[in-house]
This record gives C-alpha cells, structure tokens and sequence, in this order.
C-alpha cells in the first residue's frame, strides 16, 4: 500500500510540473498546439501505425527537451543570477538542443506527411 501511495505522490507532483509548464512557459505552450495540429492531422490523414508511433515519439521527444530546457534555465537563474558568460552559454546550448529536436520533428513531419498532401 505504501509503494501505491507513493506513486501517487509522484505522479501528483510530476502533473504539477506539466500544468506549471502548460500554463507559464510559451514555447511549450506552442510546441502543444502544433503537436496538437499534428495529431489531428494524423486521424484526417489515417497514417499508419509505425507513422503514428513515430509522430508520437518526436512529439514528446521535443516535449521532452523543452521540459529540460526549463528546468536548466531554472538552475542556471538560481546558480548565476547575472549574466555570467557560461550561463547564457549553457542556456543557449539547451535552446539549441530544442531547436534540433524540434528540426528533426519537423523534417520527420515532412518525411511522413508530404506523400498523404501530394500523392
């Protein structure tokens, strides 16, 4: 019963740290809306299974890292409050990092989607 509770716990907390994101962070308020975009797409479109599974994996892959994007932001913020040169290095690398992440997404997206607009 303990080990129950204790999932429930983290998963309370866990749901906590998506509604802060859903609901003060814009760039992850956007990458939801064209994710949302493109799953709609994906039941007008009817892809495949294997492509519905890959469309899901680089939507929450970029989801992902703009989740871990914040949280260093957060840590660099606490950390260094000026603007120290490896701050904003290391705030950059992490933008970079969802900047790749959500390129790939949207080179897969077009890899997928491009057949089901021109056939």
């Amino acid at each position: 019963m303990d080990r129950i509770n204790q999932f429930g716990k983290s998963l309370k907390y866990a749901l906590r740290g998506l509604k802060y994101a859903a609901a003060h962070e814009k760039n992850f308020q956007n990458q939801i809306a064209v994710s949302v975009l493109v799953i709609g797409s994906m039941f007008y479109f009817q892809v495949t299974r294997s492509e519905a599974v890959v469309l899901f994996l680089v939507i929450l892959g970029v989801l992902v890292m703009e989740l871990l994007n914040t949280v260093m932001e957060r840590i660099v913020d606490i950390l260094k409050p000026k603007v120290h040169p490896y701050a904003r290095l290391i705030k950059d690398l992490m933008a970079a990092s969802v900047l790749v992440s959500s390129i790939f997404a949207l080179i897969i997206g077009f890899i997928i989607f491009l057949p089901y607009l021109f056939p």
